[in-house]
């Protein structure tokens, strides 16, 4: 019976080593000689006003917050590695609708972005072609207090992707 015990205290043992749980940061897959990263302005295909630079900077702030990289926000020719971020598609969806007014009284915004992380020798240390991220406002419809909202949710849109991009890129997903 003992011998039963030990064997399935050890077949839990291994099973747990295996179940690939680590401490953040603990698994990144990016070179240890990386220093220094170039973050430039993300490309955009959209008509959109400034999405390209709240997304940038946000992106460098959760960098610069959660790594031990020097971030640059330009294309550095010394840097050790280079961000290259680019928007394919947003939208503003309306979602719901003020009956009274027949005006539209909350939208989602949806942004599709793909990145690509390369070391200095070109080589794709990470790649995500697809991310999607979604972000609800609410609409005013008293334009006495009138306040534009997508800016803000554009906010909390780019702070979203950029802490699961930072995510992403230091645990190697």
């Amino acid at each position: 019976m003992r011998l039963a015990y030990h064997s399935l205290f050890v077949f839990l043992l291994l099973g747990l080593t295996g179940c690939g749980y680590h401490t953040l940061g603990a698994a990144t897959h990016l070179p240890p000689d990386l220093h220094t990263l170039s973050v430039p302005v993300f490309a955009t295909r959209t008509e959109s006003y400034h999405s390209e630079t709240v997304m940038t900077d946000a992106v460098i702030r959760e960098f610069a917050t959660r790594t031990r990289f020097r971030v640059t926000p330009d294309s550095n020719p010394d840097a050790d590695a280079v961000l290259h971020g680019t928007i394919l598609k947003e939208t503003a969806t309306p979602l719901t609708y003020n009956s009274s007014t027949q005006q539209s009284s909350s939208f989602l915004i949806t942004m599709e972005v793909s990145v690509t992380l390369s070391g200095r020798d070109g080589k794709v240390l990470y790649e995500n072609k697809d991310y999607v991220f979604r972000q609800q406002y609410q609409a005013t419809t008293d334009l006495a207090d009138f306040i534009q909202e997508n800016p803000a949710a554009m906010q909390r849109l780019s702070r979203d992707f950029a802490r699961a991009l930072v995510s992403d890129v230091l645990e190697g997903f």
